[in-house]
């Protein structure tokens, strides 16, 4: 089946804001059957083409919300994309980090703990890619 306009809109921003290989690697390990792709299908047309591209506030303010949102709903999977998206738009690790200890005095430790050791790991694997996970 074509695929919508929004859809390619939505697309690009999600290319453009988690990276090329790391795209790659999320299209063929997790959007690779059915039930998947037609979740990412409305993904990219419902939160890439409509939230992110809304004016109001800028992406690398969206991707601090979403690092937040993630850590309060424990929602740790989610985090490591969103973690991603927020190094590539800009913000440091040291500023993410210091973002989810500014939490802990908010949603408690346990939640804050979990996040710290998901960005720890994720840190971790952009630096080891060719281009820092930043290209």
């Amino acid at each position: 089946m074509a695929k919508s306009e929004a859809w390619h809109r939505g697309d690009a921003v999600r290319t453009e804001l988690i990276g090329k290989a790391a795209t790659e690697r999320m299209n063929t390990g997790v959007y690779d059957d059915p039930i998947m792709e037609r979740f990412g299908d409305y993904a990219r047309e419902a939160v890439f083409a409509g939230l992110w591209t809304r004016a109001g506030l800028d992406r690398k303010t969206r991707a601090l919300v979403c690092v937040v949102s993630d850590t309060a709903t424990h929602a740790l999977p989610e985090l490591a994309i969103h973690l991603r998206m927020a190094r590539r738009l800009g913000w440091t690790e040291d500023e993410l980090a210091e973002a989810l200890m500014h939490m802990s005095g908010y949603v408690g430790l346990p939640a804050v703990r979990e996040a710290l050791i998901v960005a720890k790991k994720t840190f971790a694997e952009m630096r080891a890619e060719p281009d820092g996970g930043l290209g």
